[in-house]
């Protein structure tokens, strides 16, 4: 039997999450200062961009929850125009950032993404 690498094992599970829930249009596992562990993105989207920026939400998530007294951060979640960025905490150092469609049903991804980031954290 063939054992799958760290990258290979999270892809495997980003791929997993977009299948089973349509309303995600593509994921990624980031470390919390930046770097791309493994993405299921689209060709024109940099994954770069993305592990930065992610990093960059996290970081002030925790801090905002932290300064206003809300206890260790769980989640950040951004609405837009045309969909929503959802960030999860895996773990003390990764972060499981999804691209949603607009019109999401949130309670699922939400409890979709949660099962994924606990995975996540147990693969690293």
């Amino acid at each position: 039997m063939v054992k799958l690498s760290k990258v290979e094992v999270l892809t495997t599970l980003l791929e997993n999450l977009e299948a089973g829930l349509p309303d995600i249009e593509a994921s990624a596992v980031i470390t919390v200062d930046g770097f791309m562990l493994a993405s299921a993105l689209p060709p024109e989207m940099e994954e770069d961009r993305v592990a930065a920026l992610s990093a960059a939400m996290l970081l002030l998530g925790k801090k905002t929850a932290r300064e206003l007294e809300r206890g260790e951060l769980s989640e950040v979640f951004v609405g837009g125009e045309h969909g929503s960025v959802v960030l999860l905490a895996s773990g003390e150092n990764a972060v499981l950032t999804a691209l949603v469609k607009k019109d999401a049903k949130l309670g699922m991804v939400f409890l979709d993404m949660k099962t994924a980031a606990a995975e996540v954290s147990r693969s690293l």
